[in-house]
């Protein structure tokens, strides 16, 4: 008990990392050999050596042990806009970003031909249930955008529909990619398409923002 006091903070927040993302992966894994719905809650937590409630104090639900990872990222439009230059106008910011993941394979740009990935991705599009539950985090996504243009002097009708529509465009192309690589395509010869529909959806996008 007295070594469970003293053990440094920082100590325990790496054990609950680790643990958090045992779970996490060993439920992914099961989720993509045998399918989400047919993998209980109870299977995961016995596979991954934890009891029920304490996967539950990580995962309050079946779905956030997929998307946790989405989680983790859902205020990023929001982080970009605020550490910006002052004189990068946000929507400048936002394409350099998702320009600068896509360089660099990352899974949310949907270019990565990790055939885990791609079938990670996959799991979410086709369980009706996790897609639905993807919405509520771009909905908090949106909110946490739309408030950092508010702090960017945009008011506030503008700063809501210009936030809606970057964060559903970076979705939809993510999805766009997605489904290239699916179909065999490789990211290396889907990067050139994918940086031209970068810079044609911001584009339009410049229209709704103006240069501010």
């Amino acid at each position: 008990m007295l070594s469970r006091m003293t053990e440094p903070a920082g100590l325990r927040e790496r054990k609950k990392a680790r643990i958090r993302e045992t779970i996490a992966a060993t439920a992914i894994r099961m989720f993509l050999k045998s399918g989400f719905d047919q993998v209980s809650i109870t299977d995961i937590a016995r596979e991954a050596d934890v009891s029920r409630r304490t996967l539950f104090a990580y995962f309050p639900t079946k779905e956030d042990l997929v998307l946790q990872r989405f989680a983790d990222h859902e205020d990023e439009a929001a982080r970009i806009v605020r550490a910006r230059p002052t004189d990068q106008p946000p929507l400048d910011a936002l394409r350099a970003a998702l320009l600068d993941r896509l360089r660099q394979r990352d899974p949310s740009t949907g270019l990565n031909d990790d055939p885990g990935i791609i079938a990670f991705l996959q799991l979410i599009r086709s369980t009706e249930s996790l897609a639905a539950r993807l919405t509520r985090y771009t909905a908090r996504g949106t909110d946490a955008l739309a408030e950092a243009l508010r702090e960017s002097g945009f008011d506030p009708l503008t700063a809501r529909l210009a936030a809606a529509q970057v964060i559903v465009v970076e979705r939809e192309l993510a999805f766009m990619n997605h489904e290239c690589l699916a179909n065999g395509e490789s990211a290396a010869d889907r990067y050139p398409d994918a940086v031209r529909a970068i810079d044609h959806a911001f584009e339009l996008l410049r229209d709704g923002l103006g240069s501010r």
